[in-house]
């Protein structure tokens, strides 16, 4: 958040997130990096449009899912904001764009061929 950003009220559930200008590549390529929170990434952007925290089957407990939404969100990945009681995700791709042209794009584009890579690898075995 910025100066300019107005503080979320005591109990409020509104998510900090890092205004365009305050994030920072490395602090992208951080949360690009594990194997769980680029799989998130993929599927948001795949979907096109904002899911819901459940709708994510990941191979780790409750809270280990919610830090992993929390360091993408941190980093300017991911905007969340809540819609009743679902936590709705989306990527924050005119940002990134903006900031980092053509990164998103090719990171989930060489995700997508070692996915591949690795499902062949396995269907060999």
């Amino acid at each position: 958040m910025t100066a300019t950003d107005p503080v979320p009220a005591a109990g409020s559930r509104d998510l900090p997130h890092p205004a365009r200008e305050e994030i920072r590549l490395e602090g992208v390529l951080h949360a690009l990096s594990d194997p769980l929170r680029l799989q998130i990434v993929r599927e948001l952007d795949r979907a096109g449009r904002e899911l819901s925290c459940s709708c994510f089957e990941l191979p780790v407990t409750k809270s280990t899912t919610t830090h992993h939404f929390r360091v993408l969100r941190e980093a300017g990945v991911i905007r969340q904001v809540y819609r009743g009681t679902a936590k709705m995700n989306d990527v924050r791709r005119d940002d990134l764009d903006a900031l980092f042209p053509g990164l998103l794009d090719t990171v989930l584009d060489a995700a997508a061929r070692q996915a591949a890579r690795q499902s062949v690898g396995a269907a060999a075995d």
